[in-house]
Order: C-alpha cells, then structure tokens, then sequence
C-alpha cells in the first residue's frame, strides 16, 4: 500500500478534480484564472461552444484589470467580442460581385 503523500504527489493539481477531457482542463484553468470556481459549468459549455480565440482575447482582457468579479468582466468582453465578429461576417457574405 501506497502512502498518501505518494499518491498526492501524483495527481496534478491543474486538471481539478474529475478532468478527462482536454475542454475541462481548460475551463477550470480558466475559472482559477477568474477567480471565478463557482461557475465552473459555465466555462465548461463556453469551453466546448465558443471559438478558443474569443475565450483567449477576453481573458488577456481581464487578466490584469482590477475588477471585483473578473468573472462579470469575462462575459461583458465575451459579448462585445461576439458582437465585432458578427457585423463583419454579415457583410462579407451581403458582399456579391458584379458582372
């Protein structure tokens, strides 16, 4: 039989505690990052439904602001962040050349 301090020296403290998948890690990373381990599932359908690159310009974003709830923050660039993407992909696809 193992001792435990064996055995808790081998788990990694970054994949939290029920992480299979890659999404996951990455979502309670986020959370830690956000100060935010309350709403884990919501970084979790973010994690698995949103473009990466969003999830990554928000949180470069937040990182070294100041805010209380870096959380509230997050979302409030998440949204702005969708909303510049949006407009641009409309009018590329409105865009039709002439003959």
């Amino acid at each position: 039989m193992k001792p435990i301090s064996d055995i808790l020296a081998a788990r990694d403290p970054k994949k939290g505690k029920y992480s299979k998948n890659e999404f996951q890690v990455y979502c309670y990373e986020l959370a830690v990052k956000l100060e935010d381990l309350e709403h884990k599932t919501l970084y979790i359908k973010l994690a698995k439904s949103e473009d990466r690159k969003l999830l990554e310009d928000a949180l470069s974003f937040v990182k070294d602001s100041r805010a209380r709830s870096k959380g509230k923050l997050f979302m409030w660039k998440l949204k702005d962040l969708r909303e510049q993407r949006t407009p641009s992909a409309l009018n590329s696809s409105l865009i039709t050349p002439t003959i």
